[in-house]
């Protein structure tokens, strides 16, 4: 409770105010039955139409304060409630984008969507509710009680009889929904997972013809979320019916014994309609606290959900940073003995004592075999993960030693897939530097040869893209991406195989840019291609996590039996092509 006081604090008075103001509806229902009673016994029975319609005046009066209770009541607990789970929401969001890669392995892209949006609401729910009733169902219970008591000591025995088998019942039943409503939300997790790869890969699904084979997956996983929301449900379904039977039980037991009391002569008329009532209250406010009972079970379970992701240790961070105002000044990338695993508990390394150094304003060229690391490699410059054993040094500084902030705004990164956002050409290419001229956009755009293909759109760079960039080829979303990173004037850039979708003139005179807007900028370029890298300063060769060879390209063609077997098959291919 304590970890989220901070979200109870700013709305303290709405939380306070609320409750008080159920409590204002309560008092009138537990008068009504009362007035109603003296209406029948004094009123009816004297024939007093005076008194009636005094009484009548008084019961109207207590029902514009119980409305105006009740409304009140109902919009501070609104008000409490969606402010606290608004707030909430901003951290967990803030929490997750401070997640390293890491971090996000742990969760899938489903299940975080879901503990922001379905889990967060499920609290919301809960507090909304528990703030009208947290005081209105034990006031309404404890008043009807009384009454019921004060009216006939004896008729409220069977009440007594019947609270304590509630009370049972009820606990069996918040017992059983709990783990089921936390079962139910895992498969919401699936589900919205499944979703979202659907529709993030639609034109890969309908490329390959496999929409159908879609929808049995997507029919599994919504019949697998039916039967575990169906399971949970059954608690409530039985719930409300068990309820309402004891209820009706017990009213027609207190309607049994009071009737012989009025035929007896020792209870008024009235008196038996205001016990009813009371009886009927009583009850009432017992299945209120079961319906706030059972929605705390699926509320507990989506918090316990939200508690994973807030407790998470983000286990990259500005903690222990010697050097938390160092910028990246030259962009100088070397590394000492470098092994990394992506699970510590493997023995398999991706990485196995890398050892380079790349100059500042250097161009170094990394090539090799799918799942050789070298995406991994380059990810751990900016820290998107840390290193198990060895250093990582950026102008010959440890990048731990770096903020995180200053050291990510000194790289510029295109990875290797290219990630576009809903918004314009502009808004995106912006990115990079937010505070760009339209001059400087065009420059960058240009030397990412994107400037050409952008001002062919009717809108040019105020073009709608839509999400992912979906309206524009693979090749013009990587070049807006090369843009963008190069709007950021990084001290070093990498471009991890991000022109395999570009011919290879338009590469080339990508490449050439660079000697003119990235002169003084290090440059690290993954390629499948050998011409892509052959001009590089340095090429490093990586097989299964290991260096192969390290040199330029005539070297390497000299004494690099590895890069000799790449550039030969390559140039094979070339010559049969042609």
């Amino acid at each position: 409770m304590k970890r989220f006081w901070k979200y109870i604090k700013p709305y303290l008075a709405a939380f306070i105010i609320g409750p008080l103001l159920m409590i204002v509806e309560v008092i009138g229902e537990v008068l009504l039955p009362k007035f109603m009673a003296n209406i029948i016994n004094v009123g009816a029975a004297n024939h007093d139409v005076p008194y009636i319609i005094g009484m009548g005046a008084v019961m109207v009066l207590t029902a514009l304060l119980m409305m105006a209770g009740g409304i009140g009541g109902a919009y501070f607990a609104a008000k409490a409630a969606i402010s606290f789970s608004s707030d909430l929401r901003s951290d967990l969001f803030d929490k997750v984008q401070k997640f390293s890669f890491s971090n996000l392995d742990q969760f899938s892209t489903g299940s975080l969507v879901t503990r922001l949006t379905n889990d967060i609401t499920q609290v919301q729910n809960l507090i909304n509710m528990a703030l009208r009733m947290m005081l209105r169902a034990p006031g309404m219970l404890i008043g009807a009680l009384i009454m019921a008591i004060m009216m006939n000591a004896r008729l409220a025995i069977v009440v007594l009889v019947v609270i304590p088998v509630l009370i049972i019942l009820i606990a069996l039943i918040i017992k059983t929904a709990f783990p089921r409503f936390e079962i139910m939300q895992k498969k919401l997790d699936f589900l919205n997972s499944n979703i979202q790869e659907v529709l993030t890969n639609v034109r890969v699904i309908k490329s390959f013809v496999r929409g159908s084979y879609e929808e049995e997956r997507f029919a599994a996983s919504n019949e697998d979320l039916k039967e575990s929301s169906l399971n949970a449900y059954k608690i409530v379904i039985f719930t409300m019916p068990v309820m309402m039977l004891l209820m009706n039980v017990t009213t027609l037991g207190i309607v049994w014994f009071g009737g012989k009391q009025i035929l007896a002569g020792t209870m008024p008329v009235g008196n038996l309609t205001a016990f009813t009532t009371y009886i009927v209250q009583i009850l009432m406010s017992l299945m209120m606290l079961a319906m706030v009972l059972l929605q705390s079970s699926r509320a507990l379970a989506s918090l316990h959900r939200i508690t994973e992701v807030l407790d998470t240790q983000v286990n990259l961070s500005d903690e222990g940073c010697a050097l938390p105002e160092r910028l990246v000044e030259s962009g100088k990338v070397e590394f000492k003995d470098v092994s990394f695993r992506y699970y510590k508990e493997n023995k398999e390394e991706v990485l196995s004592h890398i050892s380079f150094c790349v100059e500042s304003g250097q161009v170094l060229g990394i090539i090799g075999s799918t799942g050789s690391g070298k995406t991994t490699l380059v990810q751990l410059i900016p820290r998107l993960y840390d290193v198990d054993e060895g250093e990582v040094l950026v102008d010959g500084v440890n990048v731990k030693d770096y903020s995180l902030r200053n050291l990510r705004e000194g790289v510029g990164m295109v990875l290797q897939k290219n990630v576009l956002f809903s918004g314009t050409i502009e808004e995106n290419l912006m990115w990079g530097d937010d505070e760009a001229s339209d001059q400087q956009i065009m420059e960058a755009a240009q030397a990412a040869q994107a400037d050409e293909f952008v001002k062919s759109f009717t809108e040019g760079y105020h073009t709608e893209l839509g999400q992912g960039g979906v309206n524009v080829s693979g090749g013009q979303k990587q070049r807006l991406c090369i843009a963008r990173a190069l709007l950021k004037k990084p001290k070093i850039l990498i471009l991890d195989d991000s022109t395999s979708a570009v011919d290879t003139a338009t590469e080339a005179k990508i490449r050439e840019s660079f000697t003119g807007t990235l002169k003084d900028t290090t440059k690290i370029i993954i390629a499948q291609r050998i011409t892509s890298v052959m001009d590089a300063d340095k090429i490093l060769v990586l097989d299964e996590g290991r260096i192969m060879g390290l040199g330029s390209h005539e070297q390497l063609l000299k004494e690099c039996e590895a890069y000799q077997e790449i550039y030969y098959s390559q140039m094979d291919k070339e010559v049969s092509a042609s």
